[in-house]
């Protein structure tokens, strides 16, 4: 059965309404987001310029609190994907779920895509996160977890380190969420402990798969009114800061 909105007619599979405009601008919407989730409708919400690669508009145009507000909505799946082939995956995803809206969060900065030949498939990013790149055998000595824009900085990182590194992808917690309990294990091993977070946004909410052992690359603060690439700089979003505190947490946590 189809619906008619404002004279349109919704036929399951058909058509998907969306919604676009820049990140920081969710905290208006959030009532339409909320309602599309509760109702479960299948609205597509596209926001860029998700970090403070935004630059020089300054700390009341670059989101820092979105992603982890966002993602406290039942029943919206918020994926945020490192390259252009896990785009094309974020976008299968929002056209294949039926039962509640997806939101992509996308950047303003040009992103490096990454060489599959190298790492992991990117339609491993259905399962909502995967293990992108090892560079050794058997369980990792610390785990790199990263999404959106940090995914390349922490990819860079690991390949820099003095140890067993796994980079972790995860576009969409909520997927990831779903998927079997032996496989979400697989991708991040529990006896594990050594894990750092790196995403532009707050820290609140990541101890949820780095543990309490872990750690996070994170901006709990606002951010500064300057070239995007400077700000993300001086924040710590880099490979040398980020393989800094991998080696700093591993040497804490063994």
């Amino acid at each position: 059965m189809g619906s008619i909105v404002n004279g349109i007619s919704l036929t399951q599979g058909m058509l998907k309404p969306y919604g676009s405009t820049f990140l920081i601008f969710s905290d208006y919407m959030r009532p339409a987001v909320r309602l599309s989730a509760l109702g479960h409708l299948q609205s597509l919400w596209v926001w860029t310029h998700d970090s403070v690669g935004v630059g020089e508009d300054g700390p009341t145009h670059q989101p820092v609190e979105h992603h982890m507000a966002l993602r406290a909505i039942p029943n919206l799946w918020y994926v945020r994907p490192g390259d252009a082939n896990e785009t094309a995956m974020a976008w299968r995803i929002a056209l294949e779920r039926e039962g509640g809206p997806v939101a992509l969060a996308l950047s303003r900065q040009k992103l490096p895509t990454l060489d599959r030949n190298e790492v992991a498939p990117a339609e491993d990013a259905l399962r909502g996160a995967y293990t992108l790149w090892q560079s050794g055998d058997g369980l990792p000595d610390v785990i790199l977890l990263a999404t959106g824009s940090e995914l390349w900085v922490a990819y860079e990182a690991a390949q820099t380190m003095d140890a067993n590194v796994r980079v972790v992808s995860m576009p969409c917690w909520e997927l990831f969420a779903e998927q079997p309990r032996d496989y979400r294990d697989t991708v991040i091993p529990p006896d594990v402990r050594a894990r750092l977070s790196v995403e532009a946004g707050i820290s609140h909410g990541w101890e949820r798969w780095i543990g309490d052992a872990g750690a996070s690359v994170a901006i709990d603060r606002f951010g500064a009114s300057a070239p995007g690439d400077e700000v993300l700089r001086n924040l710590g979003f880099t490979p040398e800061n980020v393989a800094t505190r991998a080696a700093a947490l591993l040497e804490r946590v063994a």
